[in-house]
This record gives C-alpha cells, structure tokens and sequence, in this order.
C-alpha cells in the first residue's frame, strides 16, 4: 500500500472513477446493518456511477435517503480496481506480522449522518483514513459479559418511488444475533452492567491508521464525505478465541457478570 498515493484519492476521483458503477448503502436514518423497530435492518443496495455518488455528497439534503458506500466483500478490490496500480491491495507490514495476505479490502466514503452500529469482526483490521476523520468507540472483548447481544428477525429497507422508507421482514431468513445497546444513547435502566464496560474513544485523521484487534467491539462515526480503506486479515482461532468462546458461553448461561 503507497500511502502517499492514496492520501491524494480524492483530488482525481470524479475524473478516475467517476463512471465506474459501484454499490451503495441507502437508509433513512444512517443505520446499515442496524437495529431498527426490534429488527436487524440491512440497507436498500443501489448500484450507480460513482461521479453520481459523489454529487450525492456535494448535497445531500437533495436527495431522499442517507448514502454510503460500505460494502463489506472487499469492494475495493472489485469495484475499485483503476485504483490498484497506484494503491496497492495489502499493507506489507501488516502482512508480513500476521504471515498473510488480506482476506478483504473495503473502500468506505458516506455522509456524516451514517453509523457503523456496534459489533465485532473476526479479523485484524488495519483501517487507514484517506480524508476527514473517523470516530471510534471501543470496548475489548474481555468485557464481552457487560456488552447485551440479542438474536433479532433479519429485515431490510426498500424505497418507494415517492422517496419514503419501509422495513420489510426477510421471512426465510434466520435471526441475527447483533449488539442490544447504542454505545452513544445506553438504555443503562435496561441494561445495567453496561456500566462496567471500558469504553475507548479515538479519532483517526486523514493519513493515520488504526488498528483494531480482532473481537474487539467497534462503533464508527465520520466526518461528511469522509474517505477510508480497510484491510481484513483472517484472526488466528487460538488461546485468545477459546478463552473468548469460554467466556462467551458462560455470558450465555447466565452467569452473574459481578462473578467473572
């Protein structure tokens, strides 16, 4: 990865990239892959020219919907590849500390009104900000048992012609187990223990890269229009999981979070 060439992405975008079709997240409210009305709620995809995006975030308030391009199936890699040559596609030394190549590399740029809600992921994440500023709230994974998770009836957003929003129910698909609780906003009444969690906060600004261990809980805010890539580096199932899993399944037996 040449950082110094991707810190100048957003000067040549339009004209570079600008008529490549890319995938688009589009929500009312900036939650994709989110709890909405007692469901997990993925976003209505768009595919469009990237230069029309781009007019998206010179105004957003024009246009119905909050936009953000977030597709987690290494979309950089498929979608961006005009950017490859002058990029790259891994960060060598994170490559060469976790002894592999990147498993996905995800382009991410949306308006500021969008929330990456709180999760964890099974990877080491290397997630370098191109533009703007990214803001992170993170609690480790040890403090897994202060962290409520419930399974919710999956579902999905779609559009009307006149620009309103419905939830649809995915009947045939399973439920989704996602964290209960908004980091920003707790429901501390509701879940008390989340008292306990170590919540990290930390801004990452254009050129600076974090990165985040595996399992950690994550929940990302952004500046308008804000540029980033991330690397995904498959987590190696070791001690750390088993211990994880451990204390994983003794959350779920309902084990006193005061006795762990």
């Amino acid at each position: 990865m040449n950082f110094n060439t991707v810190l100048i992405f957003p000067c040549g975008f339009r004209s570079r990239v600008g008529e490549i079709p890319v995938s688009v997240a589009v929500t009312p409210n900036g939650f994709a892959d989110a709890i909405t009305d007692g469901c997990f709620v993925m976003p209505e995809e768009r595919i469009m020219p990237f230069a029309e995006f781009l007019s998206v975030m010179e105004c957003p308030q024009s246009h119905p919907g909050i936009f953000y391009v977030q597709k987690q199936c290494s979309n950089f890699t498929s979608e961006f590849s005009v950017l490859h040559e002058d990029a790259g596609v891994e960060v060598e030394w994170a490559s060469e500390a976790f002894g592999k190549k990147p498993d996905a590399v995800n382009f991410w740029m949306g308006d500021s009104r969008a929330v990456t809600s709180m999760h964890r992921d099974h990877y080491e994440n290397i997630y370098l900000v191109v533009s703007g500023v990214k803001k992170f709230l993170l609690i480790p994974p040890t403090d897994l048992p202060f962290v409520p998770y419930e399974t919710y009836p999956a579902a999905k957003f779609y559009s009307s012609e006149s620009g309103d929003f419905n939830v649809q129910k995915l009947d045939d698909a399973e439920r989704v187990p996602w964290v209960s609780i908004n980091p920003l906003d707790p429901d501390l009444e509701k879940y008390p223990n989340f008292r306990r969690a170590h919540v990290i906060e930390c801004e990452v600004r254009a050129g600076e890269a974090l990165y985040l261990p595996s399992l950690w809980f994550h929940h990302v805010r952004q500046s308008h229009a804000c540029i980033a890539l991330n690397f995904w580096y498959d987590m190696e199932f070791d001690l750390k999981y088993v211990y994880y899993k451990f204390v994983e399944a003794l959350t779920a037996s309902g084990v006193e979070a005061k006795s762990l």
